[in-house]
C-alpha cells in the first residue's frame, strides 16, 4: 500500500461569537477557515486530520503542507510512520509544526483503519476514559469567572482553569481569590497566565495562589525562558506547568527537564508534531516520573487525537475543554461529550474512530489544495 495523494480542503466555520483567549491571539472575528487534510492510498483508504482553529486559520499553514510535505509523502508506505515522521520533522523550517502534526495524525488514522483498531489501542490501551477540566476564556470582570466556575463545578467537571482578564497581576490574584471563595476549598483550580508575567510578578502571583490551594501554575513566564522558570520553581511549592509552546518539537523538552525548570511537561498533537511526538514525550516524562498534560488541540479532530494519546498512556491527568465548549466543536457528526461525572470517553472505532461531517465540509468548502 502506498500514499497516492495528499489534499487540504478549506471549509468555513461561521457565526463564531467574539471571544478573547489572551494577547497571543487576536479576538475571534466571526469566521475562520479550517482545513481537512486527506491522505489517500492506492487501495482507496483515507486518513484524515484537521488544520486550523477559531483563532488560527488553516490558510496560515495549508500551502506549506502541500508544497513542503506532500512531495515527501506520495509513494510512501503509510505504515512507515516513524521514518516518515523523522523525514517531515526535518522540514520544520519550511512548514509549521501544525502541518507536521496534521500529517502524523492522518497517518495514525490510516494505521488504525488498516489494523481495524482505535488509535489508543495501538498506542498502548491504558484506559478508555479520562477526567475533564474546563478552561475559561478571558472575561471582563470577576463575576463572570465566579459564575462560570460554579456552573463548571455543577456540571461535574473535575477542575476549572482560569485564563485571567489582562488587567495586571494584582487583578489576576483578585479573580483567583473570588473563584476560590465561590467554589470552596476542595475543588481543583488552576491558573494559566499565558506567558504574561515578569519573574517578579510570577513569584508574587505564584505565592498567592499557593496559599489559595491551586493545583498548578501554568505558563507563568515567556515560553522560552528556561532560566527564570528554573529560578521560579525553586521558590514556589505549587507545581509549574510549562513547555506548551516552548520552541521546537519533541527534542525541545530535554533542556527543560535537565534544567529542572518545570514540574510537568505540556503539549498536544497540533503544536508538537502529532501523535508520534506526543507519545514519545509521554514516555520521556514517565522516565522522570513526570506527567505529560495534554493541551486543547484547537479543533474537534485534534481533540479526538489528543484523547487517543491520553487513553494510551498512564501519565496524563486531565482532558482540557476550552469554554465556551460549543464554539470549539465543528466538523464532526458526533463530537466528544463530557458526561455527568466529568469524564470523556474515547471513540472505539478504527483509527480516530469518529465520523467526519463530509456533507458540512462540502457545503462550506472554499478551496481544495492539491
Amino acid at each position: 500500500m502506498k500514499i497516492a495523494d495528499v489534499t487540504v480542503t478549506h471549509f468555513e466555520q461561521c457565526g463564531i461569537r467574539e471571544l478573547a483567549f489572551g494577547p497571543h491571539n487576536a479576538p475571534t472575528t466571526g469566521t475562520s477557515v479550517l482545513g481537512l487534510v486527506t491522505l489517500r492510498t492506492d487501495e482507496g483508504l483515507e486518513g484524515h486530520a484537521f488544520l486550523g482553529s477559531i483563532t488560527k486559520s488553516a490558510e496560515l499553514d495549508s500551502s506549506s503542507l502541500i508544497q513542503t510535505l506532500k512531495p515527501i509523502l506520495v509513494g510512501r508506505d503509510p505504515l512507515d510512520r516513524e521514518r516518515i515522521h523523522l523525514d517531515i520533522c526535518k522540514r520544520f523550517r519550511s512548514t509549521t509544526w501544525r502541518c507536521i502534526g496534521a500529517v502524523d495524525v492522518a497517518l495514525w488514522d490510516l494505521a488504525g483503519k488498516i489494523a481495524g483498531l482505535p488509535i489508543h489501542r495501538l498506542v498502548g490501551g491504558y484506559r478508555t476514559s479520562v477526567p475533564a477540566y474546563a478552561s475559561s476564556p478571558g472575561h471582563a470582570d470577576v463575576g463572570e469567572y465566579v459564575e462560570e466556575a460554579l456552573e463548571t463545578k455543577a456540571r461535574g467537571y473535575h477542575a476549572y482553569k482560569i485564563h485571567p482578564p489582562r488587567k495586571g497581576w494584582q487583578g489576576d490574584i483578585e479573580v483567583c481569590k473570588a473563584v476560590r471563595k465561590a467554589v470552596g476549598d476542595d475543588y481543583r483550580l488552576m491558573l494559566d497566565s499565558t506567558w504574561m508575567y515578569t519573574y517578579t510578578e510570577a513569584l508574587r502571583v505564584g505565592r498567592a495562589i499557593e496559599e489559595l490551594g491551586f493545583y498548578w501554575f501554568e505558563d507563568p513566564l515567556a515560553e522560552e525562558d528556561i532560566y527564570n522558570c528554573a529560578k521560579l520553581r525553586q521558590k514556589l511549592d505549587i507545581p509549574i506547568l510549562a513547555t506548551e509552546f516552548a520552541p521546537g518539537g519533541f527534542h525541545a523538552y530535554a533542556p527543560w527537564i535537565t534544567a529542572q525548570a518545570t514540574d510537568y511537561l505540556r503539549g498536544d498533537v497540533a503544536v508538537k508534531g502529532g501523535i508520534t511526538a506526543c507519545v514519545k514525550t509521554a514516555h520521556l516524562a514517565e522516565a522522570f516520573r513526570m506527567t505529560y498534560e495534554i493541551h486543547h488541540g484547537g479543533n474537534s479532530l485534534n481533540n479526538v487525537a489528543n484523547l487517543h494519546v491520553m487513553c494510551g498512556i498512564p501519565n496524563s491527568e486531565f482532558f482540557e475543554v476550552i469554554l465556551p465548549d460549543d464554539v470549539q466543536k465543528y466538523g464532526l457528526v458526533d463530537d466528544l461529550v463530557v458526561d455527568g461525572k466529568g469524564m470523556v470517553r474515547v471513540p472505539d472505532g478504527p483509527g480516530l474512530g469518529v465520523q467526519i461531517d463530509f456533507d458540512l465540509i462540502r457545503s462550506t468548502a472554499t478551496a481544495v489544495l492539491r
